[in-house]
C-alpha cells in the first residue's frame, strides 16, 4: 500500500490515529515497537583495532623488520649506529600510520552529520492537544504540525495544507521549492509525490499538518544514510599503486638482503657482520623517504588546489582526480548559476510588466527579495514601476497549478494571475497586444501553444500571465486577459563551455546526472557543449529503473549520453556501471542523495556554497566556488601531482644503486664497508628529501592537459623508469661513489685486503667521500629528473625556485655532516680535502651526456 495514494483520512486510519494524534500510552507502546526517530551507527572495527592496521600493513611490517634487525645489530656491536637507525625507521612508521588512521576515522563523521540535519524539537498534536518534543520520539502515526523555517523529523503525509512549500534539495539535490497538498496523487516516487514531505527537508513558506508513516532508519533519508554506509569505495588508485610498488620493492630488498646475507657467512664475515650487511642490503633497496615525500607531495598538490577553490579532504583524492576518465556532473549550480532569470517572453512588456510586479510571494528585506527564486528573477525583469497593494490571494496549489493576487488600483480591483500554460490558457477570452486586448481566437491560441513548445523544448521553465480588471467575485479567474508567456531558466555559468572543451581535450567524458526535466538537461547540455551530436541518448529515471545491466552498459557507450529525473539510487547505479567499464569515475554532488554516488565514486567532489554537510563528508573534496570550471582546472593540478611522484620516484630510486654497491663490494670482495647503514639514512631521510619534495612542487607541464589519462595498468613502476633509475643513473652515481671512496683510501695508502678499523682516521675518510659522492650525483640528478625528455637546461629551469633551494640546503646538509664535530660523530664522518670533492665528478658529467643523450632519442621516437 502507497500512503500516497490514499486520502488524508485513509491516510489517517491506514496508520490507526486520527486528527486528534495519538494518546500517550500509544506512543510509548509504539516507540518500544518502531524504535527511536534515530539513524543507527553502522557498526565497525574497534578504534584501536583500526588504529593498529595502520601499523601492520605489508610496508609497515618491512620497516618493523628492519628496525628490529637493526635494534639486533646494535647488541652485537653498541655504540655502531644501529640503534639511532632503528629509532628513526620507527619514527617514519608512526608518522605514515598515523596519517593513514586519521584517513580511516573520518569516514566515522559521516553518519554524524547526517544526524545534524535532522530537528531536535518539534510541534505534534497528541491526544488532541499541541506539544513540543524531541525529534526522536517521534513515532508513525504521529500528526506534526509543520510552519515556515521548520524541518521535517520523518517521513510524513500531508493532511492539510496552506500554500506549503518545501525545500526538498537535501533529499532530491534539486534547489527549486516545490508545493505540497493533501490530495491522493498516483506518483510512486516518494522524491515526487506532491502529498509527502520527507525527513531532512524544509518549509520554506505555507504550513501545515502531516501524519508519520516512517521514521529513523525506515525513512528515505535513512535509505540513503544506509547506502552511504554500507558502500565501501576502493581506494584511490595511487594508494593502489604505491602498496604495489612498496610490495615490489619490500621483496626484492628482503630477498636481496637474506640472499648477501648468507653470502657473506659463506665468505667468511662473522655472524654479526653478516647481519649488518643483510640489513644494509634492505635498507639500501628501501626507499625509507618514499611514503612521506609522496604525502607531503600531495599536500604541496592540495593547496595548489586550495588556490583554485578546490578544498581537498582526502590527501589521494590529489592525484586521483588527475587519473580521472569521467566526471558525472550535477546540473543545478555547477553547470549554471542556480539563479533564474528570464530568458525570453511571447508578449508586450508592459503587460507582462505588470504582471510579473505584483503576482507573488515575496517578501522584501534589507537585501533584496527573499522566496522563490523563479518569482525573484520574475519581480527583476519587471523592473521599478507602480505597485499597487494586494487585497486578496487564490493560493497556488498542485492541481490548479497558477496564483492569482488581487491590487486594489485607482482604476478599480486588479486581478493578477500566473501558473502553467495549460491552467492559464483556457481561462482567457483575449489577449494582449501593442495596439490592446483583442479577442483569444483559436489561431491565436494555436500561435501561444507553439511557442510554449518552441520555449519548453529550449529547455525554458515557460509560464502564462494574466490578468482582468474588475474580476467577478464568485469566479475571479474567469474572462482573463493573457498578457504573453515567460520563459524563464537557470543560465550555465559563463566559464563552464571552455571548461567542458577543455576536459574533452583531455580526453575525459563529461556526462550530467540531474533529477532535472530532459528538455531543461539537454538545452543546457547543447549550450555549454557536452552534447553536440543531433540524436544524443537521454536516458530518464523511469527508464533506467527498468533497464537491465547489459541495456545501461551499451547505453554508455553512446558518444553523447546524459541522465534526467534520477534519483539517489539510480546515480549510484550509474556510477558502478561506469566503474565497471573500467573507468576512473568524479562524482559531483550537494544533496543527502548524492551521498552514496560522492563516496562510490573514485573521487567524490562537494558543492562548497550550495552543499549539505552530509554530500562534503562523503566527498574526497570540496568545490568552493560551486564551478565545475574549478574541476577541470583541478584535474590539471592532479595530473602534475603523478608525473611529480614519477619524477621524485626516479630521483629517489637512483641512489638505491650507489648504496648497494658499497655492501656488495663490502660482502663479495671484503673491502671495508664503504657506507654504513647511518650515512644511507642521512640520504634516504635527509639530503634526498628536501630535492625530493621539490620535484613533486613542481608546476604542471603544458601540455599536461593534451594527453589522454593514464590507463589503470600504467603504474608508477614502469620498466622505462627502472631502467632509467637503477641502469642509468644510478650506476653513474654508484661509479662517482665508488670513485671518492677509493681514491681517498689510495691516497692514504691503503692496500687491497688491508683491514681498517671503524674509527680509523683514514676509514672515517674513505666513507666519507663516497657518501659525499652520492650527495653531489644527486643535487645534479634532480634537475635530471625534473623532465623525462627535456633537457637539464630547457627554458622551464628557473621555473620552480623550491628546487634551487632544495639544492643549497642539499649541500649546506652535506657539508654539516662533513666538517662538523657533531655530524662527525652521528654519522661516522671525517673532513675531507677539497680534491676528493672531485674524484666522483667525471662519473656525473658522465651521467649528464648519457641521460641527455636518452632524452633526445625520446624526442626523436616521439616526433
Amino acid at each position: 500500500m502507497r500512503i500516497q495514494k490514499l486520502s488524508a483520512q485513509a491516510a489517517l486510519a491506514s496508520l490507526r490515529s486520527g486528527q486528534a494524534g495519538l494518546a500517550a500510552a500509544e506512543v510509548e507502546r509504539r516507540l518500544r515497537g518502531f524504535g527511536r526517530n534515530i539513524l543507527e551507527p553502522v557498526r565497525r572495527r574497534p578504534v584501536v583495532e583500526r588504529f593498529l592496521r595502520s601499523f601492520t600493513h605489508f610496508f609497515a611490517v618491512l620497516l618493523w623488520l628492519a628496525a628490529a634487525l637493526a635494534l639486533v645489530a646494535e647488541g652485537y656491536e653498541p655504540g655502531g649506529g644501529m640503534g639511532v637507525l632503528a629509532v628513526a625507521i620507527v619514527a617514519v612508521i608512526v608518522i605514515n600510520g598515523l596519517f593513514s588512521f586519521w584517513q580511516d576515522y573520518k569516514a566515522e563523521r559521516e553518519l554524524a552529520s547526517l544526524a545534524r540535519l535532522l530537528p531536535q524539537r518539534v510541534k505534534v498534536v497528541r491526544h488532541g492537544a499541541l506539544a513540543v518534543c524531541d525529534a526522536t520520539d517521534i513515532v508513525p502515526g504521529d500528526v506534526i504540525q509543520l510552519a515556515e523555517g521548520d524541518r521535517v523529523p520523518a517521513d510524513a503525509r500531508v493532511i492539510d495544507a496552506q500554500s506549503l512549500r518545501i525545500n526538498a534539495a537535501p533529499v532530491t539535490g534539486e534547489a527549486e521549492a516545490v508545493f505540497r497538498d493533501a490530495d491522493p496523487t498516483d506518483e510512486t516516487d516518494p522524491l515526487q509525490a506532491s502529498n509527502l514531505v520527507l525527513a531532512g527537508t524544509s518549509v520554506v513558506a505555507g504550513e501545515g499538518r502531516a501524519v508519520v508513516y516512517a521514521t529513523g532508519a525506515h525513512t528515505e533519508f535513512g535509505r540513503i544514510a544506509k547506502l552511504t554506509q554500507g558502500d565501501d569505495r576502493e581506494r584511490s588508485p595511487l594508494l593502489a599503486e604505491i602498496a604495489r610498488v612498496s610490495r615490489i620493492i619490500g621483496v626484492l630488498a628482503v630477498v636481496a638482503g637474506i640472499a648477501l646475507a648468507a653470502l657473506g657467512l659463506r665468505a667468511g664475515l662473522p655472524p654479526w657482520q653478516a647481519l649488518v650487511f643483510g640489513i644494509g642490503i634492505i635498507v639500501a633497496n628501501v626507499p625509507e623517504g618514499l611514503l612521506p615525500t609522496v604525502t607531503l607531495a600531495l599536500a604541496i598538490g592540495a593547496r595548489r588546489m586550495a588556490r583554485r577553490n578546490v578544498l581537498i579532504r582526502h590527501l589521494p583524492a590529489v592525484e586521483t582526480l588527475g587519473s580521472a576518465t569521467v566526471i558525472c556532473t550535477d546540473k543545478t549550480g555547477t553547470l549554471t548559476l542556480n539563479r533564474m532569470r528570464v530568458k525570453a517572453t511571447q508578449g508586450p512588456v508592459n503587460a507582462l510588466a505588470a504582471v510579473e510586479r505584483h503576482c507573488h510571494t515575496l517578501k522584501r528585506s534589507d537585501h533584496g527579495w527573499l522566496g522563490d527564486p523563479m518569482e525573484v528573477a520574475l519581480v527583476e525583469h519587471a523592473g521599478p514601476g507602480p505597485l499597487y497593494p494586494q487585497v486578496g490571494e487564490v493560493p497556488f496549489d498542485t492541481e490548479r497549478k497558477r496564483l492569482s493576487t488581487l491590487h486594489s488600483t485607482p482604476q478599480g480591483p486588479v486581478i493578477y494571475t500566473k501558473g502553467a500554460v495549460e491552467t492559464v490558457l483556457p481561462l482567457c477570452s483575449h489577449c494582449a497586444e501593442d495596439t490592446g486586448a483583442v479577442f483569444l481566437d483559436e489561431d491565436r491560441r494555436a500561435a501561444f501553444l507553439r511557442k510554449q513548445e518552441d520555449m519548453a523544448n529550449r529547455g525554458l521553465r515557460v509560464l502564462a500571465l494574466a490578468w482582468r480588471r474588475n474580476p467577478d467575485a464568485d469566479d475571479p479567474e474567469r474572462g482573463l486577459t493573457l498578457a504573453g508567456l515567460v520563459g524563464l531558466e537557470d543560465p550555465p555559468r559563463p566559464e563552464v563551455p571552455d571548461a567542458i572543451a577543455k576536459a574533452r581535450g583531455a580526453g575525459i567524458r563529461v556526462i550530467m546526472i540531474t533529477g532535472d526535466h530532459p528538455h531543461t538537461a539537454l538545452a543546457i547540455a547543447r549550450e555549454i557543449g557536452m552534447v553536440e551530436g543531433l540524436e544524443p541518448e537521454i536516458v530518464t529515471g523511469d527508464r533506467l529503473r527498468v533497464m537491465s545491466e547489459a541495456h545501461l552498459m551499451l547505453a554508455l557507450d553512446a558518444e553523447d549520453i546524459l541522465f534526467a529525473r534520477i534519483g539517489a539510487d539510480q546515480k549510484l547505479r550509474v556510477v558502478q556501471a561506469l566503474q565497471r567499464r573500467g573507468e576512473i569515475v568524479a562524482v559531483t554532488g550537494d544533496g543527502v542523495n548524492d551521498a552514496p554516488a560522492l563516496k562510490q565514486g573514485d573521487i567524490g567532489i562537494a558543492m562548497g556554497l550550495s552543499g549539505t554537510d552530509v554530500a562534503r563528508e562523503a566527498a574526497d573534496m570540496v568545490l568552493l566556488d560551486d564551478n565545475f570550471a574549478s574541476i577541470v582546472s583541478a584535474v590539471e593540478e592532479g595530473r602534475a601531482v603523478f608525473a611529480n611522484i614519477r619524477k621524485f620516484m626516479t630521483y629517489i630510486l637512483a641512489s638505491n644503486v650507489p648504496e648497494l654497491v658499497p655492501y656488495l663490494a663490502f660482502g663479495l670482495f671484503g673491502v671495508p664497508l664503504p657506507l654504513t647503514v647511518i650515512q644511507i639514512l642521512a640520504v634516504d631521510l635527509g639530503t634526498d628529501m628536501l630535492p625530493a619534495l621539490a620535484l613533486g612542487a613542481e608546476p604542471a607541464h603544458g601540455g599536461a592537459m593534451t594527453m589522454p589519462p593514464r590507463s589503470r595498468r600504467q603504474g608508477l613502476l614502469t620498466a622505462g623508469l627502472i631502467l632509467r633509475a637503477y641502469l642509468l643513473l644510478g650506476s653513474f652515481e654508484a661509479i662517482a661513489a665508488m670513485s671518492g671512496y677509493f681514491a681517498v683510501l689510495s691516497a692514504g695508502g691503503w692496500q687491497w685486503g688491508q683491514g681498517l678499523g671503524r674509527a680509523d682516521p683514514l676509514y672515517l675518510q674513505a666513507t666519507t667521500a663516497c657518501l659525499a659522492a652520492i650527495v653531489v650525483a644527486q643535487a645534479v640528478n634532480v634537475f635530471l629528473c625534473r623532465r623525462e625528455r627535456e633537457p637539464i637546461l630547457d627554458r622551464t629551469l628557473p621555473g620552480n625556485p623550491r628546487l634551487w633551494w632544495a639544492v643549497a640546503v642539499e649541500i649546506g646538509l652535506i657539508l654539516l655532516i662533513v666538517y662538523t664535530p657533531i655530524g662527525n660523530r652521528l654519522f661516522g664522518t671525517a673532513p675531507l680535502p677539497a680534491w676528493a670533492w672531485a674524484a666522483g665528478v667525471p662519473a656525473v658529467a658522465a651521467m649528464v651526456v648519457a641521460d641527455e643523450i636518452r632524452k633526445r632519442l625520446a624526442r626523436h621516437d616521439e616526433r
